[in-house]
């Protein structure tokens, strides 16, 4: 039998339903063992992260109970088999948090200041979405600074009573100066003074996983600098919308912030078995 030139790609959608083990949750990560012989694995039509022959996708904090649904192919040529697979989000419940901003312009910002906060902002959005080849990760991912956590991922935030979306990371208190490390190896793709995160350095580590260090008393490395896991890239600080010096630490997978220290002890699992399982 001729497959017909007008037919490029078959393309047979398969389903499975994850099981109540596979749920994830809002704000953690969806683990997804890939099929043998499976390739191309995406999650809202973009590429995720892939490590130990996991994809890991992040859960929007804002995502409601529910299914959601992504795809991976089988084969490849003139014939493809596109599979989709369907996982559960169940609730979970973030505490509140009530903090007081001396500074009142950093809690309802002056007009003269909104084009520069939109512009950040979008410049913020793009570093976010990209995605490029994946650095190695085989050294680990580790928290950049040791101190006081004084802010968990989650929190929904009030500043001087006024609601705010939920906290985006992890705070973590210290004294300024203190040396901040890269979380893993890549490349810094912004090493700037924003206005509500202060000096700010955002690190590319591939594959769709940005990390962001903000409120820095200063910035050791500039943008386009390659990285390794645990080098230097600045100092505990003060700066932008702050009560006092720490770092804010952020997670973010396929375009979505995510829990910071989920993020690290789920990786650092998948790298220590897959290490264990190639040194059996």
């Amino acid at each position: 039998m001729k497959v017909s030139r007008m037919m490029l790609t078959l393309v047979i959608l398969a389903c499975s339903l994850a099981s109540p083990a596979q749920a994830a949750f809002p704000g953690g990560i969806y683990q997804f063992a890939i099929p043998e012989g499976a390739h191309t694995v995406r999650f809202q039509d973009r590429p995720v992260l892939q490590i130990a022959g996991q994809a890991l996708i992040g859960i929007a904090i804002s995502t409601p109970p529910g299914n959601l649904e992504l795809t991976y192919q089988t084969g490849g040529g003139a014939v493809s088999q596109t599979h989709r697979h369907s996982f559960a989000v169940v609730d979970k419940t973030y505490t509140e948090q009530h903090i007081t901003i001396e500074n009142q312009d950093l809690v309802s910002p002056p007009p003269e200041t909104q084009a520069r906060i939109s512009e950040e902002a979008v410049r913020q959005r793009k570093l976010y979405r990209a995605y490029q080849p994946q650095h190695s990760l085989t050294d680990g991912f580790k928290q950049p600074l040791q101190g006081i956590i004084t802010s968990l991922f989650g929190h929904r935030r009030f500043f001087n009573g006024q609601p705010r979306n939920p906290h985006s990371g992890l705070d973590i208190a210290a004294d300024t100066g203190t040396p901040i490390d890269a979380a893993g190896s890549g490349v810094v793709t912004l090493a700037d003074d924003l206005y509500f995160n202060g000096n700010t350095v955002f690190i590319d580590h591939g594959q769709g996983l940005i990390t962001m260090y903000c409120h820095m008393s200063r910035i050791d490395v500039e943008a386009g600098q390659r990285v390794q896991l645990g080098d230097t890239i600045g100092a505990v600080g003060a700066t932008g919308r702050v009560t006092g010096p720490h770092l804010h630490w952020s997670v973010s997978l396929n375009g979505t912030r995510i829990d910071p220290q989920h993020f690290v002890s789920v990786v650092n699992q998948l790298l220590s078995s897959e290490a264990t399982a190639s040194g059996a």
